[in-house]
């Protein structure tokens, strides 16, 4: 009788986690506590899965992204539940072609941002190089 190797899923420890993702194991526990991962236990030990990985990965991404946790966890939702579920995939849609926008508006705002810092930064040099105003006399730049 042959037999076939048996392929074990990767896991995780909860330091494994912290340590892969630059986080404290409370901020992994609080994201257990809010939904967002589903560790197995072993005794007092949390087990985590692939999923929870890519979960906490998605997570971390989206509170850097300005989402809530409870924006991430209506998002894991959906996707959980709506594989085959047409409204559940356009709302799903819905909310992330408005956060999209949100982004976009965010990123031209941020551009506008860096353009008049160039402008404050080349003024600067130029006064440092002592080729502008003093100090004291350096205007803002106009718009």
């Amino acid at each position: 009788m042959n037999s076939v190797p048996h392929h074990r899923e990767e896991t995780y420890s909860i330091s494994d986690l912290a340590r892969e993702f630059d986080v404290t194991p409370r901020a992994i526990r609080f994201y257990e506590d809010q939904g967002l991962l589903a560790p197995q236990r072993s005794g007092s030990r949390r087990i985590y899965r692939k999923r929870d990985y890519v979960r906490l990965k998605l997570t971390l991404r989206g509170k850097r992204l300005g989402l809530s946790l409870s924006e991430v966890g209506a998002m894991f939702d959906l996707y959980d539940s709506a594989r085959d579920e047409k409204p559940q995939l356009a709302k799903f849609l819905d909310s992330l072609a408005e956060r999209r926008e949100q982004l976009e508006r965010q990123r031209a705002d941020i551009d506008e941002m860096l353009g008049e810092i160039a402008v404050f930064e080349a003024q600067c040099h130029k006064i440092l190089a002592g080729g502008g105003r003093s100090a004291g006399k350096a205007q803002k730049p106009k718009a």
